[in-house]
């Protein structure tokens, strides 16, 4: 399945989650925030909200220092 992860295309494996989209990118879930096609989506929820065909997806990852 093609999806946009931060303006790139990506190619993923059939159905998934956004937690599971997390996990195979092994990004670390403690400091991301995640955009569903311009609709912010809640950590809760990253479970429930199913990836589909042509999705754009952005993932923010925070980063701490001073």
């Amino acid at each position: 399945m093609k999806i946009i992860i931060n303006g790139e295309t990506r190619e993923v494996p059939g159905e998934m989650d956004l937690g599971e989209l997390l996990e195979l990118l092994s990004m670390p879930t403690e400091r991301v925030a995640v955009e569903l096609n311009r609709r912010v989506v809640r950590r809760a929820e990253w479970t429930a909200e199913k990836i589909s065909e042509d999705d754009q997806i952005e993932i923010i990852h925070f980063v701490g220092g001073g």
